[in-house]
């Protein structure tokens, strides 16, 4: 799509009365904190200064630690009513994944509002849950109200690239900030999906573990016109395809066989006569995350080799993105080098944990609850991220993360597919039915 036809905040309609929720998210979008990895990121400063301004005017007092120049994260604590209860985490991260604006139908940067969505890279991951996170606090300590435990609110940095320059550094240089937290809530979780005319919620119990591995063949190089076997290029090509085309076999963990039997019952099938792939494409888009949650994943996502035509490269090198289930990362990265063979090295460029936890518990519970008391319809059902979270990083504090960003979506939206895609948007209403559940959960938790 053209520049002169994009729609942007100076060619769309005037906006609608916005809630003080979209307000603020579509404030955080129109800050641009793209993060392309590897330390390259527009700073989030500016959106952690936008968020401690936020926090100081309700009292609270914010701490913004910066990780490298720009890398800014921002944590704060709201007291409890009850001090003898641990304390929360509530998080989120404020950096963004790039965004090709040609392919968008809007500025994926100016926050446009229209159709009843907030549109904008963010919208989805996750600026919406931030500003549900401000002013669910907001709310209550307007009111005179505390949370009912401790409440750590925390944004972080560069999430988007494992949380080098966020989550991780925080736990590993500044544990203090969640001292006396048990639990914690973020992405990506707490979004209603359609399930055969049954609107059900996914909160999110578990994520898969990440490796983000560079495969590199080694050759002889030479001049481009010789009759040459020893090909870098062609040798790394082979290996590639071999590992693209894998099937891995499918693997149930304790999350994706609850959900499975769930949807069974939703969709009146005997789980023992219908597959679980068959089960979750019966969800159409709203399987989006879902079906990858039922194996190990291997992407092959970058390529690099060579500088000149007429040249042929002693080395190539390939960037895989690889998603093992939760505690099967060396019996997962053990196949791929199977896989590729014996002279294709294997090179961890970034790995993280997978995790799982019960879907039971006072916070389940609570979630659940304050769920249903906006949705009495709600169907509530746990399913396991094919992504990572800020929660990887908190795990290694003993802090048991989940995944509840709760929205409720029309059920044609494929919202799954919005996460690092084109035109992500959010319904403003969605917006405030996650604000009224958060606050809720905030005095009952």
């Amino acid at each position: 799509m053209s520049h002169e036809t994009r729609e942007d905040a100076s060619t769309a309609a005037p906006e609608p009365q916005l809630s003080e929720t979209a307000r603020i998210a579509r404030d955080l979008i129109r800050i641009d904190t793209t993060n392309r990895g590897g330390g390259d990121a527009e700073p989030e400063r500016p959106a952690a200064e936008y968020v401690a301004a936020y926090l100081r005017e309700l009292g609270l007092d914010p701490r913004i630690i910066e990780s490298q120049p720009g890398r800014a994260s921002v944590v704060a604590r709201v007291p409890g009513a009850d001090p003898s209860l641990p304390a929360l985490v509530l998080h989120g991260h404020l950096d963004v994944v790039p965004a090709d604006p040609a392919n968008w139908s809007v500025d994926p940067f100016a926050g446009v509002v229209k159709d009843g969505m907030l549109w904008g890279r963010g919208a989805v991951d996750m600026k919406d849950m931030d500003a549900m996170i401000l002013t669910a606090v907001a709310a209550l300590l307007r009111a005179g109200e505390l949370p009912r435990r401790e409440v750590i609110l925390a944004f972080f940095a560069d999430e988007e690239n494992g949380g080098v320059f966020g989550s991780h550094y925080l736990v590993r240089h500044h544990p203090e900030l969640f001292a006396g937290a048990r639990t914690a809530i973020s992405e990506v979780g707490g979004y209603s999906i359609d399930v055969a005319g049954t609107r059900a919620y996914l909160v999110q119990t578990g994520e898969k573990a990440l490796d983000w591995i560079r495969l590199r063949a080694r050759g002889t190089a030479a001049h481009g016109s010789r009759q040459w076997d020893d090909n870098a290029v062609t040798r790394l090509a082979e290996a590639i395809a071999a590992l693209g085309r894998h099937e891995w076999p499918l693997l149930l963990c304790d999350t994706t066989r609850e959900l499975i039997d769930e949807l069974a019952t939703i969709l009146g099938e005997d789980p023992r006569e219908v597959t679980p792939d068959e089960l979750v494409l019966r969800l159409g888009k709203g399987g989006g995350f879902i079906q990858a949650s039922l194996r190990t994943t291997s992407n092959p996502t970058v390529l690099s080799a060579g500088y000149k035509h007429n040249v042929i490269p002693d080395t190539a090198e390939a960037l895989v993105d690889v998603r093992p289930l939760p505690g099967r990362q060396e019996e997962v990265l053990a196949e791929i080098q199977r896989i590729v063979g014996p002279d294709i090295e294997i090179e961890s460029v970034h790995s993280d944990i997978g995790l799982e936890v019960p879907f039971s518990g006072e916070l389940v519970e609570a979630m659940t609850a304050s769920l249903r008391r906006a949705d009495p319809e709600a169907r509530v059902l746990p399913y396991l991220l094919s992504g990572g979270t800020d929660n990887k990083a908190l795990s290694s504090l003993g802090i048991s993360g989940y995944g509840f960003a709760p929205l409720r979506l029309p059920a044609e939206l494929d919202f799954p597919g919005m996460f690092h895609g084109v035109d992500e948007r959010v319904p403003l209403d969605a917006l405030d039915f996650g604000h009224g559940v958060l606050l809720d959960l905030l005095r009952s938790y």
